[in-house]
Protein backbone atom coordinates (compact mmCIF):
# COMPACT_ATOMS: atom_id res chain seq x y z
CA UNK A 1 0.00 0.00 0.00
CA UNK A 2 1.10 3.55 -0.67
CA UNK A 3 2.16 5.39 2.47
CA UNK A 4 0.75 8.78 1.53
CA UNK A 5 1.64 10.46 4.79
CA UNK A 6 5.22 9.30 4.36
CA UNK A 7 5.24 10.88 0.91
CA UNK A 8 3.86 14.10 2.40
CA UNK A 9 6.59 14.09 5.03
CA UNK A 10 9.25 13.47 2.38
CA UNK A 11 7.94 16.51 0.48
CA UNK A 12 8.85 18.66 3.49
CA UNK A 13 5.50 18.88 5.30
CA UNK A 14 5.48 18.09 9.01
CA UNK A 15 2.21 16.36 9.94
CA UNK A 16 0.78 17.60 13.23
CA UNK A 17 -2.42 16.63 15.02
CA UNK A 18 -4.90 19.40 15.80
CA UNK A 19 -6.42 17.76 18.85
CA UNK A 20 -5.66 16.51 22.35
CA UNK A 21 -7.57 14.82 25.15
CA UNK A 22 -6.77 12.67 28.14
CA UNK A 23 -8.61 9.79 26.52
CA UNK A 24 -6.27 10.03 23.55
CA UNK A 25 -3.30 10.08 25.91
CA UNK A 26 -4.36 7.31 28.27
CA UNK A 27 -5.43 5.00 25.44
CA UNK A 28 -2.11 5.32 23.67
CA UNK A 29 -3.85 6.83 20.65
CA UNK A 30 -1.49 9.78 20.38
CA UNK A 31 1.58 7.58 20.54
CA UNK A 32 0.05 5.33 17.89
CA UNK A 33 -0.40 8.31 15.55
CA UNK A 34 3.22 9.25 16.17
CA UNK A 35 4.48 5.75 15.44
CA UNK A 36 2.16 4.77 12.58
CA UNK A 37 0.85 7.95 10.93
CA UNK A 38 3.98 10.16 10.88
CA UNK A 39 2.47 12.66 13.33
CA UNK A 40 5.30 14.76 14.74
CA UNK A 41 3.50 17.51 16.65
CA UNK A 42 0.31 18.51 18.43
CA UNK A 43 -1.67 21.73 18.60
CA UNK A 44 -4.38 22.60 21.10
CA UNK A 45 -6.72 25.52 21.61
CA UNK A 46 -9.50 26.46 24.06
CA UNK A 47 -12.14 24.84 21.85
CA UNK A 48 -10.28 21.51 21.86
CA UNK A 49 -9.92 21.55 25.65
CA UNK A 50 -13.55 22.55 26.22
CA UNK A 51 -14.66 19.55 24.18
CA UNK A 52 -12.19 17.17 25.80
CA UNK A 53 -13.26 18.03 29.34
CA UNK A 54 -16.94 17.92 28.49
CA UNK A 55 -16.83 14.53 26.79
CA UNK A 56 -14.87 12.32 29.18
CA UNK A 57 -14.82 11.14 32.78
CA UNK A 58 -11.06 10.61 32.72
CA UNK A 59 -10.67 14.01 34.40
CA UNK A 60 -12.93 13.17 37.35
CA UNK A 61 -10.25 11.95 39.73
CA UNK A 62 -8.20 15.13 39.23
CA UNK A 63 -11.29 17.33 39.51
CA UNK A 64 -12.10 15.63 42.80
CA UNK A 65 -8.62 16.33 44.14
CA UNK A 66 -8.81 19.94 42.99
CA UNK A 67 -12.21 20.32 44.64
CA UNK A 68 -10.91 18.90 47.92
CA UNK A 69 -8.09 21.46 47.84
CA UNK A 70 -10.55 24.28 47.15
CA UNK A 71 -8.73 25.39 44.02
CA UNK A 72 -10.30 28.29 42.13
CA UNK A 73 -11.70 27.51 38.69
CA UNK A 74 -9.06 29.34 36.64
CA UNK A 75 -6.23 27.59 38.43
CA UNK A 76 -8.07 24.29 38.05
CA UNK A 77 -8.32 24.81 34.29
CA UNK A 78 -4.58 25.35 34.10
CA UNK A 79 -3.86 22.29 36.23
CA UNK A 80 -6.05 20.15 33.99
CA UNK A 81 -4.80 21.46 30.66
CA UNK A 82 -1.11 21.64 31.53
CA UNK A 83 -1.30 18.08 32.85
CA UNK A 84 -2.45 16.91 29.41
CA UNK A 85 0.08 19.04 27.54
CA UNK A 86 2.95 17.88 29.76
CA UNK A 87 1.96 14.27 29.12
CA UNK A 88 1.69 14.92 25.38
CA UNK A 89 5.14 16.52 25.40
CA UNK A 90 6.51 13.31 26.88
CA UNK A 91 4.74 11.20 24.26
CA UNK A 92 6.15 13.36 21.47
CA UNK A 93 9.65 13.55 22.93
CA UNK A 94 11.10 10.94 20.52
CA UNK A 95 10.08 13.16 17.59
CA UNK A 96 11.64 16.16 19.30
CA UNK A 97 14.92 14.39 19.95
CA UNK A 98 14.98 12.78 16.50
CA UNK A 99 14.53 16.12 14.73
CA UNK A 100 17.05 18.02 16.89
CA UNK A 101 14.22 20.03 18.45
CA UNK A 102 12.41 21.04 15.27
CA UNK A 103 9.37 18.78 15.66
CA UNK A 104 7.83 16.83 18.52
CA UNK A 105 6.26 20.05 19.78
CA UNK A 106 3.00 20.47 21.71
CA UNK A 107 1.22 23.83 21.94
CA UNK A 108 -0.78 25.41 24.74
CA UNK A 109 -2.49 28.76 24.38
CA UNK A 110 -2.41 31.76 26.67
CA UNK A 111 -5.79 32.86 28.01
CA UNK A 112 -7.49 34.32 24.89
CA UNK A 113 -9.04 37.05 27.02
CA UNK A 114 -5.54 38.55 27.17
CA UNK A 115 -5.29 38.88 23.38
CA UNK A 116 -5.22 42.68 23.59
CA UNK A 117 -2.96 42.95 26.66
CA UNK A 118 0.76 42.64 25.95
CA UNK A 119 2.27 42.49 29.43
CA UNK A 120 -0.30 40.03 30.78
CA UNK A 121 0.23 37.80 27.75
CA UNK A 122 3.98 37.69 28.36
CA UNK A 123 3.47 37.01 32.06
CA UNK A 124 1.14 34.09 31.34
CA UNK A 125 3.46 32.74 28.66
CA UNK A 126 6.27 32.62 31.22
CA UNK A 127 3.99 30.99 33.79
CA UNK A 128 2.85 28.29 31.36
CA UNK A 129 6.43 27.62 30.27
CA UNK A 130 7.41 27.10 33.90
CA UNK A 131 4.31 25.06 34.72
CA UNK A 132 4.61 22.54 31.87
CA UNK A 133 8.41 22.47 32.16
CA UNK A 134 9.16 20.60 28.94
CA UNK A 135 11.64 21.74 26.26
CA UNK A 136 9.29 20.68 23.43
CA UNK A 137 6.49 23.01 24.48
CA UNK A 138 5.14 25.85 22.37
CA UNK A 139 3.27 28.76 23.93
CA UNK A 140 0.51 29.94 21.59
CA UNK A 141 0.15 33.72 21.34
CA UNK A 142 -2.42 35.33 19.00
CA UNK A 143 -1.16 37.63 16.26
CA UNK A 144 -3.13 40.66 17.42
CA UNK A 145 -1.63 44.15 17.60
CA UNK A 146 -0.93 43.60 21.28
CA UNK A 147 0.29 40.08 20.59
CA UNK A 148 3.14 41.17 18.33
CA UNK A 149 5.34 42.76 21.04
CA UNK A 150 4.38 39.87 23.35
CA UNK A 151 5.78 37.44 20.77
CA UNK A 152 9.08 39.30 20.69
CA UNK A 153 9.30 39.58 24.47
CA UNK A 154 8.46 35.90 25.02
CA UNK A 155 11.04 34.69 22.50
CA UNK A 156 13.58 37.02 24.10
CA UNK A 157 13.12 35.02 27.32
CA UNK A 158 14.16 31.86 25.48
CA UNK A 159 10.57 30.56 25.30
CA UNK A 160 9.35 28.82 22.13
CA UNK A 161 6.24 30.32 20.53
CA UNK A 162 3.45 29.22 18.22
CA UNK A 163 1.94 32.41 16.79
CA UNK A 164 -1.73 31.75 16.17
CA UNK A 165 -4.72 33.38 14.43
CA UNK A 166 -2.82 34.75 11.43
CA UNK A 167 -5.13 35.47 8.51
CA UNK A 168 -3.55 38.20 6.39
CA UNK A 169 -0.29 38.75 4.55
CA UNK A 170 0.63 42.06 6.15
CA UNK A 171 0.07 40.71 9.63
CA UNK A 172 2.16 37.67 8.73
CA UNK A 173 5.03 39.96 7.74
CA UNK A 174 4.70 41.66 11.13
CA UNK A 175 4.81 38.26 12.83
CA UNK A 176 8.05 37.35 11.09
CA UNK A 177 9.51 40.71 12.11
CA UNK A 178 8.47 40.02 15.73
CA UNK A 179 10.16 36.62 15.50
CA UNK A 180 13.45 38.00 14.18
CA UNK A 181 13.49 40.75 16.79
CA UNK A 182 12.76 38.21 19.52
CA UNK A 183 15.63 35.96 18.48
CA UNK A 184 17.99 38.88 18.25
CA UNK A 185 17.06 39.86 21.81
CA UNK A 186 17.32 36.24 22.96
CA UNK A 187 20.82 36.06 21.55
CA UNK A 188 21.75 39.29 23.33
CA UNK A 189 20.30 37.82 26.53
CA UNK A 190 22.60 34.81 26.24
CA UNK A 191 20.04 32.18 25.25
CA UNK A 192 20.93 29.21 23.05
CA UNK A 193 19.04 29.93 19.82
CA UNK A 194 19.12 26.29 18.78
CA UNK A 195 16.75 25.51 21.67
CA UNK A 196 14.13 28.09 20.67
CA UNK A 197 11.45 27.08 18.19
CA UNK A 198 8.58 28.87 16.53
CA UNK A 199 5.82 28.37 14.00
CA UNK A 200 3.45 30.90 12.49
CA UNK A 201 -0.08 29.47 12.31
CA UNK A 202 -1.70 30.79 9.15
CA UNK A 203 -5.42 29.95 9.12
CA UNK A 204 -6.78 28.56 5.88
CA UNK A 205 -10.33 27.25 5.58
CA UNK A 206 -11.90 30.13 7.49
CA UNK A 207 -10.72 32.45 4.71
CA UNK A 208 -12.71 30.53 2.13
CA UNK A 209 -15.74 30.44 4.42
CA UNK A 210 -15.80 34.22 4.74
CA UNK A 211 -14.89 34.99 1.12
CA UNK A 212 -17.32 32.43 -0.31
CA UNK A 213 -20.12 33.97 1.75
CA UNK A 214 -19.36 37.35 0.16
CA UNK A 215 -19.10 35.84 -3.32
CA UNK A 216 -22.50 34.22 -2.91
CA UNK A 217 -23.95 37.56 -1.91
CA UNK A 218 -22.44 39.23 -4.99
CA UNK A 219 -24.01 36.45 -7.01
CA UNK A 220 -22.50 37.02 -10.45
CA UNK A 221 -21.16 34.13 -12.53
CA UNK A 222 -17.69 35.63 -12.32
CA UNK A 223 -17.93 35.81 -8.54
CA UNK A 224 -19.13 32.23 -8.22
CA UNK A 225 -16.17 30.90 -10.20
CA UNK A 226 -13.87 32.27 -7.48
CA UNK A 227 -15.36 30.19 -4.68
CA UNK A 228 -12.87 27.99 -2.88
CA UNK A 229 -9.81 29.79 -4.27
CA UNK A 230 -9.03 32.57 -1.79
CA UNK A 231 -7.69 30.49 1.09
CA UNK A 232 -5.10 28.56 -0.88
CA UNK A 233 -3.98 31.68 -2.77
CA UNK A 234 -3.61 33.55 0.51
CA UNK A 235 -1.46 30.82 2.03
CA UNK A 236 0.64 30.47 -1.11
CA UNK A 237 1.46 34.18 -1.05
CA UNK A 238 2.30 33.87 2.64
CA UNK A 239 4.88 31.22 1.77
CA UNK A 240 6.36 33.59 -0.81
CA UNK A 241 6.90 36.14 1.94
CA UNK A 242 8.37 33.43 4.17
CA UNK A 243 10.90 32.63 1.46
CA UNK A 244 11.92 36.27 1.15
CA UNK A 245 12.41 36.81 4.88
CA UNK A 246 14.28 33.57 5.51
CA UNK A 247 16.71 34.12 2.68
CA UNK A 248 17.75 37.55 3.99
CA UNK A 249 21.12 38.49 5.46
CA UNK A 250 19.39 39.36 8.73
CA UNK A 251 18.07 35.82 9.03
CA UNK A 252 21.38 34.28 7.98
CA UNK A 253 23.12 35.96 10.90
CA UNK A 254 20.67 34.28 13.27
CA UNK A 255 20.94 30.96 11.46
CA UNK A 256 24.72 31.12 11.83
CA UNK A 257 24.11 31.45 15.58
CA UNK A 258 22.09 28.21 15.58
CA UNK A 259 18.55 29.49 15.07
CA UNK A 260 15.82 27.47 13.36
CA UNK A 261 13.47 29.29 10.98
CA UNK A 262 9.93 30.07 12.04
CA UNK A 263 8.02 27.63 9.88
CA UNK A 264 4.64 28.48 8.35
CA UNK A 265 1.98 26.25 9.86
CA UNK A 266 -1.26 25.72 7.94
CA UNK A 267 -4.08 25.70 10.48
CA UNK A 268 -7.83 25.23 10.10
CA UNK A 269 -7.27 22.70 7.34
CA UNK A 270 -10.53 20.76 7.49
CA UNK A 271 -12.90 21.82 4.74
CA UNK A 272 -16.05 23.59 5.87
CA UNK A 273 -17.78 23.21 2.49
CA UNK A 274 -18.71 19.58 1.67
CA UNK A 275 -18.47 20.41 -2.04
CA UNK A 276 -14.69 20.78 -1.68
CA UNK A 277 -12.23 17.90 -1.68
CA UNK A 278 -11.67 16.94 1.95
CA UNK A 279 -7.88 17.16 1.67
CA UNK A 280 -7.65 20.26 -0.54
CA UNK A 281 -5.92 22.32 2.16
CA UNK A 282 -3.21 19.69 2.42
CA UNK A 283 -2.70 18.82 -1.26
CA UNK A 284 -2.56 22.45 -2.41
CA UNK A 285 -0.19 23.59 0.34
CA UNK A 286 2.81 21.29 0.00
CA UNK A 287 6.25 22.88 0.21
CA UNK A 288 9.51 22.29 2.08
CA UNK A 289 9.73 23.58 5.63
CA UNK A 290 6.00 23.76 6.35
CA UNK A 291 3.71 22.28 8.97
CA UNK A 292 0.13 21.15 8.40
CA UNK A 293 -1.88 20.62 11.57
CA UNK A 294 -4.94 18.48 10.90
CA UNK A 295 -7.84 16.97 12.78
CA UNK A 296 -7.51 13.20 12.92
CA UNK A 297 -10.22 12.83 10.28
CA UNK A 298 -8.12 14.77 7.76
CA UNK A 299 -5.01 12.74 8.64
CA UNK A 300 -6.88 9.53 7.89
CA UNK A 301 -8.44 11.00 4.74
CA UNK A 302 -5.01 11.95 3.40
CA UNK A 303 -3.65 8.52 4.29
CA UNK A 304 -6.50 7.02 2.28
CA UNK A 305 -6.61 9.19 -0.86
CA UNK A 306 -4.33 12.22 -0.57
CA UNK A 307 -2.13 13.05 -3.55
CA UNK A 308 1.39 14.34 -3.00
CA UNK A 309 2.31 16.07 -6.24
CA UNK A 310 5.54 17.68 -5.09
CA UNK A 311 5.76 21.37 -4.31
CA UNK A 312 2.31 22.88 -4.99
CA UNK A 313 3.13 26.36 -3.69
CA UNK A 314 6.24 27.97 -5.11
CA UNK A 315 5.16 27.71 -8.73
CA UNK A 316 1.73 29.17 -7.98
CA UNK A 317 2.55 32.71 -6.88
CA UNK A 318 1.43 34.44 -10.09
CA UNK A 319 -1.80 32.44 -10.19
CA UNK A 320 -2.44 33.35 -6.54
CA UNK A 321 -1.98 37.04 -7.31
CA UNK A 322 -4.49 36.72 -10.15
CA UNK A 323 -7.00 35.24 -7.71
CA UNK A 324 -6.56 38.25 -5.47
CA UNK A 325 -6.95 40.63 -8.40
CA UNK A 326 -10.09 38.83 -9.54
CA UNK A 327 -11.56 38.97 -6.03
CA UNK A 328 -10.96 42.70 -5.93
CA UNK A 329 -12.52 43.16 -9.36
CA UNK A 330 -15.79 41.52 -8.28
CA UNK A 331 -15.95 43.58 -5.09
CA UNK A 332 -14.38 41.45 -2.34
CA UNK A 333 -12.38 43.61 0.06
CA UNK A 334 -9.72 41.22 1.37
CA UNK A 335 -8.48 43.69 3.99
CA UNK A 336 -11.96 43.71 5.49
CA UNK A 337 -12.15 39.92 5.26
CA UNK A 338 -8.93 39.63 7.26
CA UNK A 339 -10.06 42.15 9.88
CA UNK A 340 -13.34 40.30 10.38
CA UNK A 341 -11.62 36.92 10.66
CA UNK A 342 -9.10 38.13 13.24
CA UNK A 343 -11.82 39.64 15.40
CA UNK A 344 -14.00 36.54 15.09
CA UNK A 345 -11.05 34.26 15.79
CA UNK A 346 -10.29 35.91 19.11
CA UNK A 347 -13.99 36.05 20.03
CA UNK A 348 -14.49 32.35 19.26
CA UNK A 349 -11.57 31.32 21.44
CA UNK A 350 -12.77 33.64 24.21
CA UNK A 351 -16.19 31.97 24.03
CA UNK A 352 -14.60 28.52 24.16
CA UNK A 353 -12.46 29.56 27.11
CA UNK A 354 -15.57 30.73 28.94
CA UNK A 355 -17.26 27.43 28.09
CA UNK A 356 -14.23 25.64 29.52
CA UNK A 357 -14.32 27.72 32.71
CA UNK A 358 -18.06 27.14 33.15
CA UNK A 359 -17.72 23.39 32.60
CA UNK A 360 -14.89 23.05 35.09
CA UNK A 361 -16.77 25.21 37.61
CA UNK A 362 -19.74 22.85 37.42
CA UNK A 363 -17.50 19.81 37.65
CA UNK A 364 -15.67 21.17 40.69
CA UNK A 365 -18.97 21.87 42.41
CA UNK A 366 -20.23 18.37 41.68
CA UNK A 367 -16.97 16.78 42.82
CA UNK A 368 -16.98 18.85 45.99
CA UNK A 369 -20.48 17.65 46.82
CA UNK A 370 -19.48 14.06 46.24
CA UNK A 371 -21.83 13.79 43.27
CA UNK A 372 -19.16 13.72 40.58
CA UNK A 373 -18.02 10.48 39.06
CA UNK A 374 -14.69 9.66 40.75
CA UNK A 375 -13.62 7.69 37.72
CA UNK A 376 -10.46 5.64 37.82
CA UNK A 377 -8.69 7.41 40.63
CA UNK A 378 -6.73 4.44 41.86
CA UNK A 379 -3.46 2.97 40.64
CA UNK A 380 -4.06 3.66 36.93
CA UNK A 381 -4.20 7.39 37.55
CA UNK A 382 -1.22 7.32 39.85
CA UNK A 383 0.75 5.61 37.10
CA UNK A 384 -0.50 8.15 34.54
CA UNK A 385 0.46 11.04 36.80
CA UNK A 386 3.96 9.66 37.21
CA UNK A 387 4.28 9.15 33.46
CA UNK A 388 3.05 12.66 32.75
CA UNK A 389 5.43 14.14 35.26
CA UNK A 390 2.56 16.06 36.79
CA UNK A 391 0.20 16.13 39.71
CA UNK A 392 -3.18 17.54 40.54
Amino acid sequence: MTDRLSELTAAGVAVWLDDLSRVRLSSGGLDQLRREQHVVGVTTNPTIFAKALADADTYDWQLRDLAIRGVEVEEAVRMLTTYDVRWACDVMRPSYDGSQGVDGRVSIEVDPRLAHETEKTVAEAKALWWLVDRPNLYIKIPATEAGLPAITATLAEGISVNVTLIFGLDRYSQVMEAFLAGLEQAKANGHDLSKIGSVASFFVSRVDSEVDKRLEKIGSDEAKTLRGKAAVANAQLAYERYGEVFSSDRWQALADAGAHPQRPLWASTSTKNPDYRDVIYVEELIAPGTVNTMPESVIHAYADHGETRGDTITGAYDAARRVFADLESVGVDMSDVIAVLEQEGVEKFEASWQELLDGVRRSLAAAGQGTGRPGQAAQGNADAAQKAGGNA
